[in-house]
């Protein structure tokens, strides 16, 4: 989500330097951290923030003011139920669109930056990819301005879900009394999110809640007889930010010469990550 200016300037220091002393804390219990990592998402987390300064507002921007034209009505954010529904509202946007980063490639070309951390930490939440502004998932969210909720609300809610996603990029943390597991996004569902097992691909999709997962058949536990294995099922096997932010971009460009029509094309630019013709690739 590049248009939300969660994780960069001061903020995205601060959120360091708590990753900072989670690493300081593993190390000191004798777990092995990856410093590399921690450095390829700080200059992924840099790279956004100077291209954010270059490329004011986006496509997304545009896109979620000129649906405003458009509205149905305008919500005036004075009444509770306004607020509620401005909470559930983006949290099932924000569910199809998390989805949809991973059922369909050209948003998985960005999204997929987030998942190549191999190692599961707080710096993993701020490795976000330079390319989100391009592949505009953030359109999800035209359906709220649509009924009428005005934009800078809808960016504020999503911005919150961010936010709240932080301390979910942690192995420090157990499993939630069982309350809170059914009802929240946490830790332990986000865990299985970032696997890469087979076991545990494409679930979880929630920003706070969990209930809509559940709904649609996509939560699934973490299980003690299947060790949580992160990063791509392809691996980047780099620390480059420049490489990390475009390894899938250059992976599609080497497929799209090898399609044979338009229909390839398509496929390769909208069916799943690994729906590549001709070949068994997956991600």
């Amino acid at each position: 989500m590049d248009g939300i200016r969660v994780f960069t300037g001061l903020p995205l220091l601060v959120f360091a330097l708590i990753a900072a002393v989670e690493a300081a804390w593993l190390v000191r219990r004798g777990r092995r951290y990856d410093w590399k990592g921690y450095w390829a998402s700080l200059g992924d987390a840099a790279g956004r923030a100077v291209l954010g300064l270059l490329i004011q507002g986006g496509v997304v921007g545009v896109l979620l003011f000129a649906i405003w034209e458009f509205r149905v009505t305008t919500i005036a954010m004075d009444q509770a139920w306004h607020w509620i529904a401005l909470f559930l509202g983006q949290e099932l946007c924000y569910y199809a669109m998390h989805r949809t980063d991973h059922r369909v490639r050209w948003f998985w070309l960005n999204h997929s930056v987030h998942h190549s951390a191999e190692q599961y930490n707080l710096s993993t939440a701020y490795r976000l990819g330079w390319t989100g502004k391009l592949t505009g998932a953030a359109v999800f969210f035209g359906p709220l301005v649509w009924l009428g909720f005005p934009v800078p609300y809808v960016i504020g809610a999503l911005a919150v879900n961010l936010l709240y996603q932080y301390w979910l990029h942690t192995e420090l943390v157990p499993r939630l009394p069982r309350a809170i597991e059914f009802v929240f996004n946490t830790p332990s569902h986000h865990r299985v999110h970032h696997a890469s097992n087979p076991e545990y691909l494409d679930c979880n999709y929630g920003g706070v809640l969990i209930v809509f997962d559940r709904l649609f058949g996509s939560c699934r536990e973490e299980r003690p007889d299947v060790p949580i294995r992160y990063g791509l099922v392809e691996p980047v096997r780099s620390y480059n930010p420049v490489t990390i932010a475009f390894h899938a971009w250059v992976k599609l460009g080497r497929d799209l010469r090898r399609a044979r029509g338009v229909r390839d094309v398509a496929r390769m630019l909208f069916g799943p990550p690994g729906d590549v013709p001709g070949t068994d690739a997956r991600r």
